[in-house]
C-alpha cells in the first residue's frame, strides 16, 4: 500500500503545478457548468423524443361534420344574390349571335 500513497502524492504534485500554470484571471465554467449544460441537453433530448411520440399519435385526416354538411336554408332567402343570377357569364348586356 505504500506505493498507492506515493503515486497519489506524485499525482497531486502534478495537479498542483498544473493549477499554478492556469491564469488566475481567466474564468472557466468548470465542472458545474458542464453538469448544468449536460442536464439541459438531456432535458431537450427527452422533450424532443416526447414531442415526436405525441406528434406520431395525431391523426391528420379531417372528418367532415355531418351537421355542417347540410345547412338549413329558409325558402324566403335566395341562395345567391340577384345580380349574380342575372349575368352568370360575365358578358354584361351584350349577347353573342
Amino acid at each position: 500500500m505504500p506505493d498507492m500513497s506515493a503515486s497519489a502524492s506524485l499525482a497531486m504534485t502534478h495537479l498542483v503545478s498544473f493549477a499554478k500554470e492556469v491564469d488566475e484571471d481567466k474564468v472557466t465554467p468548470g465542472v458545474l457548468g458542464f453538469i448544468v449544460f449536460a442536464a439541459m441537453a438531456l432535458a431537450v433530448w427527452a422533450l424532443m423524443k416526447s414531442m415526436n411520440r405525441h406528434m406520431n399519435r395525431v391523426d391528420f385526416t379531417q372528418v367532415p361534420d355531418p351537421e355542417a354538411a347540410q345547412p338549413e336554408q329558409s325558402p324566403a332567402e335566395p341562395s345567391q344574390p340577384e345580380s349574380a343570377q342575372a349575368e352568370p357569364s360575365g358578358q354584361g348586356g351584350k349577347k353573342q349571335g
